[in-house]
């Protein structure tokens, strides 16, 4: 490599990493003719031949065939212990409510009975959701970060079919003209 392609190749580095920190600090230097013009063309922002998309993840993780089928499947494998979670619940609220109206008139005995056993049905019930929200967490996780290595594929084979040169996940605030996450999806829900 020669002293001038070097220089270019390191000043092209440079731009890069201007421009990623710029976009990071969600402050865009672009000057005004250049954004006006890739507004007008509705292409990818460049700046000195470099081309930048954004993806949103969280809207792969929302709107994308796989994560639906996910989501779909997640909800079903949980459905019966959430209704018996709201089984659970609904025990308990008619117990309180017959211990409340009943509580004048029950011995102390009955009454100290009656007091133990909603709190043990309480912590059991508490216990339940606790491990029913761990259990549907880690699951959820486990699926969802099967669908973002996919997602990431996706957005590498994208990056080389249109020549990106750099594309961010999840800024603060990013113009639409670079988002180029329904792409992604396309890409994604094809696979």
């Amino acid at each position: 490599m020669n002293n001038t392609s070097n220089q270019s190749f390191i000043l092209r580095k440079l731009r890069a990493i201007l421009v990623a920190a710029t976009l990071a600090s969600s402050v865009v230097l672009v000057p005004t003719v250049v954004a006006q013009e890739a507004k007008e063309a509705e292409a990818p922002v460049t700046a000195d031949g470099l081309k930048i998309g954004f993806v949103n993840t969280e809207k792969i993780l929302r709107d994308s065939k796989p994560a639906q089928e996910a989501q779909e499947k997640i909800e079903g494998e949980f459905g019966k212990r959430d209704e018996e979670l709201q089984a659970l619940a609904e025990t308990l609220r008619t117990k309180y409510l017959d211990f409340e109206k009943n509580a004048p008139v029950m011995s102390d005995a009955d009454r100290t009975k009656a007091q133990r056993e909603l709190t043990d049905l309480d912590t059991d019930l508490q216990r339940k959701r606790r491990e029913f929200q761990e259990d549907f967490n880690r699951r959820r996780n486990d699926a969802f970060s099967t669908i973002v290595e996919k997602a990431n594929i996706a957005i590498h084979e994208l990056a080389a079919e249109e020549a990106y040169d750099l594309i961010l996940q999840d800024a603060v605030t990013v113009s639409e003209r670079i988002d180029i996450t329904d792409k992604v999806i396309e890409v994604l829900d094809k696979k």
